[in-house]
């Protein structure tokens, strides 16, 4: 055990995640990717979420949606999806258009990113969310994805399909499905 981890086993639940902050800020490494990824994993924790806030990890988290490294984005939705249960947490990431870079997040070629992605959708949704969540293009990529091989992916699409959109919608975007290549993703570099 390292002597900089035996140090924080000392500190406070605050303190410590203020280190782990601290530590992703200053680090310029693949460090970063395991500092986020315990982020995220503080973020299951319900007793955890007034200190997060109180440390920006939301904004970190919601900054982290836009980085090139697809492993610090993955872990960055996993820590949106973990955090947007709470009610406060939810209503800050509506306000900060998380919304916005969640749905970006839908043309990952990374499968937990996708996942995560479509469960954050998911728990976002409100009466005031729902027509930006429930768009035409993303109801065309839930389409998509419930055709998906990848059982999970499938399931996913197939239940946001059947429990967040209106049967109008799901037809509105199978005929524009039918009829345009409007929504599928450019391949990767």
């Amino acid at each position: 055990m390292s002597q900089n981890h035996k140090d924080l086993l000392g500190l406070g639940r605050l303190e410590y995640l203020q280190a782990l902050v601290t530590e992703f800020q200053v680090t310029e490494s693949s460090a970063k990717e395991q500092v986020l990824a315990n982020l995220a994993n503080f973020a299951y924790d319900p007793k955890n979420y007034e200190y997060l806030r109180q440390l920006k990890v939301l904004d970190l988290f919601l900054d982290m949606l836009s980085e090139d490294n697809e492993t610090l984005v993955e872990f960055a939705l996993g820590g949106l999806c973990n955090l947007c249960l709470d009610k406060i947490n939810k209503d800050y990431i509506l306000e900060a258009d998380g919304v916005a870079a969640v749905v970006g997040s839908l043309s990952s070629s990374n499968e937990e990113t996708v996942m995560s992605a479509v469960t954050t959708l998911m728990y976002l949704t409100t009466p005031q969310s729902r027509q930006q969540i429930t768009a035409l293009p993303v109801v065309e990529c839930m389409l998509r994805f419930s055709l998906s091989a990848n059982r999970r992916l499938r399931n996913l699409a197939t239940i946001f399909l059947e429990d967040y959109c209106t049967p109008h919608q799901v037809e509105a975007a199978k005929a524009l499905t039918e009829h345009t290549a409007l929504g599928i993703p450019l391949p990767k570099d």
